[in-house]
């Protein structure tokens, strides 16, 4: 056992000369072997060993004893020992999960590398309840060898190894006995779907075990490679493979605030991808939408329209993004952010209505036309200002002034758009 420990530590590169390393130990077997084995290897490795225990106060007097049996074993071999405890209540996905929480929230409050128990046999078990529930490549890959500062050095070593290890070295356990109820799905996997694959292949939890980690080495080099594309473009999405595509979608939806993207968010963007729609959209949890504008694919979370609002001169209001100011002419100074004109009646700012109309230049044209030409992102077309008077449009950022609303020579206002910095 200790062989195969150096060995994945090794492979992994999971601890160096000079680490403090805090193992987890409940008092079960897995976590007893794992400590006395690095108690066996820490001169060879030269670390500096320590322990951790916590309690979760779940099972009584039972969970108190378990808290004992560290204490003594670790005292026993001189092993410094962290404690903690909290009483555990069930979230919202359950005691598992509550319990988990809060025993990493714990060990990860202490310094050094935190080793876990985690064997071969809890690998594959990982590995046929992410099957059974459905899941993708990176559920395959079941637990993580190396994650942050944890690392778990016996997922090579399967049950009837911890096993031997013990007796060899007269090693006493505690016994769980939450693990003799079927009320969870890992003990309804651990004791009738294993014993029934084992009994075609005793070594089938070291090879699923195995497994898991190469799998989870295709998927780090597939997530690196749809990582180098930051700022997908639709086009770009479209000509991936079918597997570095999905990975690229849901890199891009972790930057833009789903934190954990499944497989049904990511069909959705798919599926705007191909849309006959120039601008197509999809909605996602937390508010955050995706829309494709052409060829451009953007997410964020949506802002109410602005309300339309009176616009005084000489003053000054914040009109969504915008910071607006209208002020007596000095100069006529016509731009796309800055017009002067002479307003008929009160200035109101407003997002378009249908029908509004501007003449440029080359001409009259609807906004709605203009929008489309200029391929303003349909989810920012409400949110650009228009100015108006009684008689109708004078101007609209970032398109220009009106040219019959605008001020042929003095008296006139001038109204300018500022737009505020993120």
């Amino acid at each position: 056992m200790q062989n195969k420990l150096l060995t994945m530590i090794r492979q992994y590169d999971m601890l160096s000369p000079g680490d403090t390393v805090v193992c987890a130990v409940s008092g079960g077997a897995d976590s007893v072997a794992l400590l006395f084995a690095l108690y066996l290897l820490k001169d060879k490795l030269g670390i500096r060993l320590e322990a951790a225990h916590f309690n979760h106060r779940l099972r009584g007097e039972e969970s108190d004893g378990d808290e004992a049996f560290v204490r003594k074993l670790c005292a026993q071999y001189d092993i410094p020992l962290h404690v903690g405890s909290a009483e555990v209540r069930p979230g919202k996905k359950g005691l598992e999960a509550a319990a988990r929480d809060a025993r990493y929230g714990f060990l990860l409050s202490l310094e050094g590398k935190i080793a876990t128990a985690h064997t071969a046999d809890d690998n594959a078990e990982t590995v046929l309840m992410r099957l059974i529930r459905g899941t993708r490549l990176k559920g395959l890959g079941a637990i993580a060898p190396v994650s942050g500062r944890i690392v778990r050095p016996m997922l090579l070593t399967n049950r009837q190894e911890v096993e031997a290890f013990l007796e060899k070295w007269s090693l006493p356990h505690r016994e769980d006995s939450s693990n003799a109820s079927d009320a969870f799905l890992r003990n309804r996997v651990r004791h009738g779907v294993m014993p029934l694959l084992k009994a075609e292949n005793p070594k089938l939890a070291e090879n699923l075990s195995r497994m898991a980690l190469r799998l989870r080495q295709d998927e780090d080099y597939l997530r690196q490679q749809a990582e180098a594309e930051p700022n997908p473009t639709a086009g770009t999405l479209k000509a991936m493979p079918e597997a570095i595509r999905g990975r690229c979608i849901e890199a891009f939806l972790k930057r833009n605030g789903v934190p954990e993207p499944e497989d049904s968010h990511i069909s959705a963007v798919e599926s705007i991808l191909s849309s006959d729609r120039p601008s197509a959209r999809v909605n996602l949890p937390g508010g955050v939408t995706v829309t494709r504008q052409y060829d451009r694919l953007e997410a964020g979370r949506e802002e109410p329209v602005p309300e339309a609002m009176i616009l005084n001169c000489p003053g000054e209001v914040r009109y969504g993004d915008f910071r607006v100011t209208c002020a007596p002419a000095h100069e006529i100074v016509n731009t796309l952010d800055t017009f002067t004109v002479c307003p008929v009646g009160s200035l109101m700012l407003r997002p378009r209505k249908s029908g509004d109309t501007i003449r440029l230049r080359g001409g009259t044209k609807s906004l709605k036309k203009l929008f489309i030409d200029r391929k303003i992102p349909a989810a920012r077309r409400e949110r650009i200002p228009v100015i108006c008077d009684e008689q109708g449009v004078l101007g609209v950022y970032s398109i220009g002034v009106h040219v019959d609303r605008a001020a042929g020579a003095l008296p006139g206002v001038t109204i300018h758009f500022e737009k505020y910095r993120a």
